[in-house]
């Protein structure tokens, strides 16, 4: 009778029968709390409301009352915001600009000019820049207004852009879809055949215009709110694009913080107030971070030109500061958002 010759083993069978590969072990330090010598609970995350930037460069500061100066918008910025301004970009007024920049020449600020921000009609064709935005020792940016896209408002973009300086644009309002396209569109014609293009960045849309009336539940839901949502992934393509993080215009005066919140002060019809206003901002930071990242969001204190709410800058800073660091991030997010990209946008 034959004799059937034992099956071979299979590969791995002697390594499998020595015993698997012994995993490492993580040290006791691992399971413990940090040394604290007066406690054993892990340390707490810090409170929004004592997370600041180390300075603030305030993006978009406009002056336009006759007898405001850069020193009175800093005492009304406060001392959280105004006590770290290390710049500001400050806005030219679109009528008598030449005066108001001899008027900045001829005496001291008081405050560091990062950058001024030139106006320019974005229907109106342009060959060069206007004689008082030349040979000034403060480096300019251009700025203008959106409304509709036209062959008139691409050539004066592109020229806008030639001159290699970072340009702002006003959305002004809630773009639908049809106008949302056409200034896709703007871009799009606007950067195509430049050799290089400098920084664009967009107002008006962090936090976009909206109706203070709906509620956060029916906001969620509402097609304004996901054309925002689609709109902000979009922009996002575009790397040259960043974003202003300008007060809203919500028909409404930004809210002030109050300077020592206590219980009691929960159940004051301001204090839920300004709750309400940091929730919907937050509804709206969101998708731009996760769109944009912390590197293309930009801070700036006064509201656009077009909107028609009253906001003071020291009472948006502490908003918008709130308002991000109730999100978690990062001290770092919190420097460039509010100091950083500023600097590396308008400072060169």
């Amino acid at each position: 009778m034959a004799t059937i010759p034992p099956t071979p083993p299979s590969p791995g069978v002697g390594n499998r029968r020595k015993g698997g590969k012994a995993l490492p072990r993580l040290p006791p330090s691992a399971f413990s709390p940090p040394a604290s010598g007066t406690s054993e609970r892990f340390p707490l995350p810090p409170s929004p409301s004592t997370v600041h930037p180390e300075f603030v460069v305030d993006a978009h500061v406009v002056i336009d009352k006759p007898d405001a100066t850069l020193a009175s918008w800093k005492k009304e910025a406060g001392q959280a915001l105004g006590g770290r301004t290390g710049g500001v970009v400050l806005t030219l007024p679109a009528t008598e600009p030449e005066k108001f920049v001899a008027e900045l020449q001829a005496k001291d600020p008081g405050v560091p000019i990062l950058s001024l921000m030139v106006p320019f009609d974005l229907e109106t064709a342009h060959n060069e820049l206007p004689p008082y935005a030349s040979g000034l020792s403060i480096p300019i940016s251009l700025s203008t207004s959106f409304s509709k896209s036209t062959p008139e408002a691409v050539a004066s973009l592109k020229w806008a852009l030639a001159q290699g300086r970072p340009v702002d644009i006003d959305v002004l309002a809630a773009l639908s879809d049809s106008a949302f396209e056409g200034f896709e569109d703007l871009l799009s014609k606007a950067i195509a055949d430049l050799p290089s293009v400098p920084p664009i960045i967009i107002s008006s849309l962090l936090p976009p215009p909206h109706d203070l009336s709906l509620s956060i539940v029916k906001l969620m839901k509402h097609p304004s709110y996901r054309a925002f949502q689609s709109q902000t992934a979009a922009l996002s393509l575009f790397p040259e694009l960043y974003i202003k993080f300008l007060p809203p215009s919500w028909d409404a005066p930004t809210p002030a913080t109050p300077s020592e919140p206590t219980s009691a002060a929960s159940e004051d019809p301001k204090y839920k107030q300004l709750k309400e206003w940091k929730r919907r901002v937050k509804m709206y930071l969101g998708p731009v971070m996760e769109a944009f990242g912390y590197q293309r969001i930009i801070f700036g204190s006064s509201p656009s030109p077009a909107s028609h709410s009253l906001s003071l800058a020291g009472d948006w800073y502490e908003i918008a500061r709130e308002s991000l660091a109730e999100l978690g991030v990062e001290q770092e997010f919190i420097d460039a958002v509010f100091c950083e990209n500023a600097r590396k946008v308008y400072g060169s």
